[in-house]
């Protein structure tokens, strides 16, 4: 199965605890829904991971897996990520997109320029921010807000983007296109 087909769903953290269970980072709208997909992978598909209970706790969930009994093999888990295979999820709504669909695709302004690639979806705590990595400069985050990206075109692999007036403060300069193929791939990563 292609890295594509598996959607990011979760990442482990710390152990909690002495009994096997971890904090793990939910990536979706409903954090509790994470148990009701199935068994966990990671992302090329080689450990799968049962969840036995899960709980809330602040922003993250404690979560026991099956066959992880201790702290020790709790700790080996750290910075797991856990994926489930894309035929298992609901298709998204209109507004609404798996981060799987959005990393790596080019974000253009309103006059056609190339601002970067997104590289991440983040939520520092006020909302989703896209991480746009432009080629040859330093990435910048734009709100992922409709004023902000009015247009999202998965099917042809584009975003449009409006970024907000102040975003590049002066002296600083703004994301350069460089020429190079957006759709190249600069990375390896194919999240």
């Amino acid at each position: 199965m292609a890295s594509s087909d598996r959607v990011l769903m979760a990442e482990i953290g710390a152990a909690h605890g002495i009994r096997g269970e971890v904090r793990v980072k939910p990536h979706g709208d409903d954090p509790m829904a994470l148990a009701d997909y199935g068994p966990l992978e990671t992302q090329d598909g080689t450990r799968s991971f049962e969840i036995l209970s899960l709980r809330p706790q602040k922003h993250m969930l404690i979560v026991r897996f099956k066959g992880v009994n201790d702290r020790n093999a709790a700790e080996a888990l750290t910075r797991t990520r856990l994926y489930v295979p894309r035929e298992r999820l609901p298709e998204p709504d209109e507004d609404d997109f798996y981060h799987a669909d959005l990393i790596g695709l080019p974000v253009y302004d309103e006059s056609g320029e190339l601002l970067g690639k997104v590289a991440t979806i983040a939520n520092f705590g006020a909302g989703d921010l896209l991480e746009i990595r432009p080629v040859g400069s330093t990435s910048f985050f734009l709100p992922f807000t409709r004023e902000a990206v009015p247009e999202i075109d998965i099917a042809n692999g584009r975003i449009l983007a409006v970024p907000p007036e102040g975003l590049f403060a002066p002296g600083e300069p703004e994301p350069q296109d460089g020429g190079e193929d957006p759709d190249a791939d600069d990375d390896g990563d194919s999240d």
